[in-house]
């Protein structure tokens, strides 16, 4: 709820539903994903969110709000999770089967660490990390800037000499398309999406591209909005 360019994005209405509860109906599409936890803060502003998980009978881990990282790795814990599947609840957007493929990347190289966002062929918004309990347990010992507990992976895809790291990548390269809730531009984008699917969530992604080229000025409405560099938290 903290967020700094637009506080309370993840409980924002999208055509009826808040942008978590988007969320976390298409992760539950993946036919990959065994269980969904929501890891939020323990900050009093986050009950709210804890409110909204019941509402959607969905497992809740609260933990430290500035480290991310340790959040994470304590919520792996809580639920013993082998391998994390890590998704943002700020991408509304998440395609359950482009979820499904970057973990069957992971099943079938076995890396320490796989992201279909290390080399951006997929829309921002679109992104899923996987990793083994290990390996983010490496993580959660060894980060120690600011910014590596706040954004809980870089220490790993900073450092291939230590980790065994797998891009995961689509056919063709839609990474300029900004699919994320950041912003109101963002949100605006978004609702517009909602809206024009009529408040439906199970639509893909392709689906999506197929709006775009059909209206292309819904891109406009956010593409000048820059993505927050890492060291800002």
């Amino acid at each position: 709820m903290g967020s700094t360019r637009l506080p309370g994005k993840v409980l924002k209405d999208l055509e009826g539903e808040t942008a978590l509860a988007r969320v976390l109906a298409r992760v539950r599409r993946a036919a990959m994903i065994g269980e969904v936890l929501v890891a939020t803060s323990d900050a009093p502003g986050d009950d709210v969110i804890v409110v909204e998980c019941k509402r959607l009978d969905t497992m809740v881990f609260r933990g430290d709000e500035s480290d991310v990282l340790d959040r994470y790795y304590r919520a792996a814990q809580f639920s013993k999770a082998e391998i994390v599947v890590r998704i943002t609840a700020d991408c509304p957007l998440i395609d359950p089967q482009i979820t499904d493929k970057t973990v069957n990347e992971f099943l079938k190289e076995r890396p320490d660490y796989a992201s279909n966002a290390l080399i951006r062929t997929y829309p921002r918004g679109l992104d899923t990390e996987v990793f083994s309990l290990q390996t983010l347990e490496c993580a959660w010992r060894k980060s120690s800037e600011p910014y590596q507990r706040a954004h809980v992976t870089p220490y790993i895809y900073q450092h291939p000499e230590r980790f065994k790291v797998l891009a995961v990548k689509g056919e063709k390269d839609y990474g300029d398309l900004r699919w994320t809730l950041d912003t109101d531009e963002d949100l605006e984008f978004l609702r517009a999406v909602y809206a024009r699917f009529g408040g439906r969530d199970d639509f893909g992604w392709e689906d999506v591209l197929g709006l775009l080229e059909r209206e292309p000025s819904l891109s406009l409405i956010n593409r000048h909005v820059a993505q927050k560099a890492l060291h800002e938290g």
